[in-house]
């Protein structure tokens, strides 16, 4: 796993032991960001379950203006941390410990792109894309990727599916607010 474009180009970055977490493979992750291409460059970001922080470091390499990396399971902040110390120059970031709930509840901030990328199965991603559709944390124009192992069906109140695409076994469906 590595940063795949800008500043930190290359830059290879710790992964979960074992195969209990799925990390954003890279092919994957280097298809997202052509999509996106425009729209990282400035962005405020939400990571919102983080993992090792692929995505967000990503959109910093990119030239993200700030991103908010959250996760509540003590092993993924432990990687993220280990990811963060190898562009220890950066400061436009900040870490949160929170259930995505709590996070998404309390957040103060508004965001120009939301990366939800809940463990497989699990409902944590749909109770996400509601919340963020019931909230007012998405800027305008704003995105909001899920992504997740099969097809997102049905509606999500305030937001809008706009785009979907499958890379083997992952799904990425982009919202966009009503």
């Amino acid at each position: 796993m590595r940063i795949i474009s800008g500043k930190y180009r290359g830059l290879k970055l710790c992964e979960f032991e074992g195969r209990d977490i799925r990390p954003t493979a890279d092919r994957v992750k280097e298809s997202l960001f052509n999509i996106l291409a425009d729209k990282v460059i400035g962005a405020t970001v939400l990571d919102l379950f983080c993992g090792s922080g692929s995505l967000g470091l990503e959109c910093l390499s990119r030239g993200a203006q700030f991103v908010c990396f959250n996760d509540n399971s003590p092993p993924s902040i432990a990687v993220l941390t280990k990811n963060l110390k190898k562009i220890s120059g950066e400061k436009n970031y900040s870490v949160l410990r929170l259930d995505y709930a709590q996070c998404l509840a309390n957040s103060l901030n508004k965001y120009d792109l939301v990366f939800i990328d809940p463990p497989y199965g699990s409902d944590a991603g749909i109770a996400s894309l509601n919340a963020i559709g019931k909230g007012k944390i998405l800027n305008e124009n704003g995105v909001v990727i899920f992504e997740r192992d099969r097809k997102f069906e049905g509606k999500i109140e305030g937001l809008t599916v706009f785009d979907e695409r499958k890379y083997g076994k992952t799904y990425l469906t982009f919202f966009k607010g009503e």
